[in-house]
């Protein structure tokens, strides 16, 4: 079996705006240009600004298929982009969170704000409770994400983090690294073990 057929949706948290480094702008496109060519669908935010709009419309341009989860009141402020496959405009942002966690095998979190972290560490707590193995990973670009990498590695020295408590995050530096690392994870987790089933998902 193609080791691609592991994993078919992908959701993508990062910025509504671009940063400072063009390499985040960079990364966001290449690994559009990746999903799109691998028959790998986007789940995203839905903003059609910064690296959101970057990486939804290079899957686009190169022919990728891309659903948008955005709240009611996001759609004018992140400029709602209007041509993608399925856009879904939710009530609020609880509910957008479980649908992007429901429609993606694995995420990744690209360079972004408050919004980005508070997705990603979502993710990270549902996972050490158990209530999911998707794969989780860090697109480390121009190495943005060691301020909480470090930070998690002095929770886990001062044991906030318990030795018992895994706390599984995949890095990459490189855009072309992303996929295999998060196809090498789904591997070796049972099917049945990376689904939260809905009723626990719409109560968290």
């Amino acid at each position: 079996m193609n080791s691609m057929d592991q994993i078919k949706t992908v959701c993508v948290y990062c910025g509504s705006g671009a940063g400072t480094s063009p390499r985040f702008v960079e990364a966001a496109l290449a690994l559009g240009k990746t999903f799109a060519e691998n028959n790998i669908r986007l789940v995203y935010g839905g903003g059609s600004v910064g690296l959101m709009g970057a990486v939804a419309k290079s899957t686009l341009a190169h022919g990728g298929l891309v659903t948008g989860i955005i709240p009611d009141f996001l759609r004018s402020r992140e400029h709602a982009l209007t041509h993608v496959q399925e856009m879904i405009v939710t009530p609020d942002m609880h509910e957008r969170k479980r649908l992007m966690f429901e429609r993606s095998d694995a995420f990744v979190a690209l360079p972004g704000g408050i919004g980005t972290l508070e997705e990603l560490v979502e993710q990270l707590t549902w996972q050490q409770l158990g209530r999911h193995s998707k794969p989780i990973l860090l697109a480390n670009i121009d190495g943005f994400w060691e301020p909480l990498l470090a930070l998690l590695a002095h929770m886990r020295e001062t044991e906030f983090i318990r030795p018992t408590l895994a706390v599984d995050i995949l890095k990459a530096e490189r855009v072309e690294d992303i996929l295999p690392r998060l196809q090498a994870a789904a591997a070796i987790v049972p099917e049945s073990a990376k689904q939260m089933p809905a009723e626990i998902a719409r109560r968290l």
